[in-house]
């Protein structure tokens, strides 16, 4: 009898823990989700600070989407491949930004400068085909859709850039420093599961995320927004 009883309250106490345990990463997994955004946010913040280095106002009025991928970390040696981790999100039929989708960026030679560990990416999609690619689940840039490196500051006009046909246009942000950057080969993916944790649903797609009816996303994912909204009109006003 005695043996009974220890063995429920030793399975009791276990499914307690395992419990907790679950719990417990539960909410380190959605605190690293808020922190990706914070970070996001500070990228878009800073780069409102930056009139002559930053995306021209007449690229982000054609964007269909803009993609914030900080601190992307060189993994190799010389020439080899890079992995972060960023947030997506989609200009709705209302002109307004939808809620963000977690995605991952990895690839081989981004085209960064030697020696450089460490650097913020930004993604600006202007066609609706190369959205639909990574809403589908992946997108190859250069291979499923076009890339280029995109120009910088405000001095860059349409009126001059009229032949930029590429369907994704990307910067990279190292040492202070924004500039286009090549990201030839890079793949962008849909961070399932952190998009699971964040919104508290298990398998949400990337297309139940962005859909014009979805509910609002938690505070961390509007600031995101907010700054994406303020980026885009004060360059715009500035320019």
């Amino acid at each position: 009898m005695r043996t009974q009883n220890f063995s429920r309250r030793f399975l009791s106490n276990l499914v307690i823990g395992l419990i907790a345990c679950a719990f417990s990463v539960a909410a380190v997994a959605a605190e690293r989700q808020d922190t990706r955004l914070s970070t996001s946010t500070r990228v878009l913040t800073e780069l409102m600070m930056m009139p002559e280095q930053n995306i021209p106002a007449w690229l982000l009025d054609r964007a269909h989407a803009v993609a914030v991928v900080p601190a992307v970390i060189k993994v190799g040696l010389g020439v080899g491949g890079r992995r972060g981790k960023g947030v997506l999100v989609v200009r709705k039929d209302t002109g307004e930004w939808s809620n963000p989708v977690f995605v991952n960026l990895t690839g081989g030679s981004f085209g960064f400068q030697v020696g450089v560990q460490s650097t913020d990416v930004v993604l600006v999609f202007t066609s609706r085909q190369s959205i639909e690619g990574i809403v589908g689940g992946k997108v190859t840039l250069g291979a499923d859709a076009s890339v280029a490196a995109g120009p910088v500051g405000r001095q860059s006009s349409a009126a001059t850039d009229v032949g930029l046909t590429a369907q994704v246009y990307s910067y990279s942000r190292a040492s202070g420093l924004f500039a286009g950057v090549a990201l030839d080969g890079s793949a962008m993916t849909i961070d399932h599961k952190s998009n699971e944790s964040f919104y508290g649903r298990p398998g949400v797609l990337a297309s139940d995320i962005i859909r014009a009816d979805a509910p609002p996303a938690p505070p961390p994912a509007t600031e995101f927004i907010a700054a994406l909204r303020r980026s885009t009109t004060g360059v715009a006003a500035s320019a």
